[in-house]
């Protein structure tokens, strides 16, 4: 404590900050169980809509296709790359998307332009 002088920061810190913290504390006790998120508003509505459906999906997502003897040359195509010639490939598919996304734009400008989207009228 190099200075004793009234209003110094040594004695601002030992006499306020007491106070605040007597003040911020807290004496909750905290229930650290998860609770319900989405509780059912119905009981046992959900086991009775299990038990209507069927236990497997029968269609299978998209990704999950067998290979075609073309599809994988072309993996193989791609593999052999270098890198330099892969990011290369990337940005010319993602030039083609960009240009497919301007001439959708201007199909559907000009849709617009020629009441295309409008929904036709009931003639009475």
């Amino acid at each position: 404590m190099a200075s004793e002088k009234p209003g110094s920061i040594e004695q601002a810190n030992e006499s306020g900050f007491s106070s605040v913290e007597e003040s911020l504390l807290s004496m909750e006790n905290l229930d650290r169980s998860s609770p319900e998120l989405w509780p059912e508003k119905f009981p046992g509505m959900s086991d009775f809509i299990n038990s209507f459906s069927p236990p497997h999906c029968s269609t299978k997502p998209p990704y999950s296709k067998v290979f075609t003897p073309e599809d994988t040359s072309h993996l193989h195509q791609l593999s052999a790359l270098s890198t330099a010639a892969l990011i290369a490939k990337v940005k010319d598919l993602h030039d083609i998307a960009y240009q497919l996304g301007v001439e959708e734009s201007k199909e559907m400008t000009r849709g617009k332009y020629l009441n295309l989207f409008n929904k036709p009228r009931k003639v009475i």
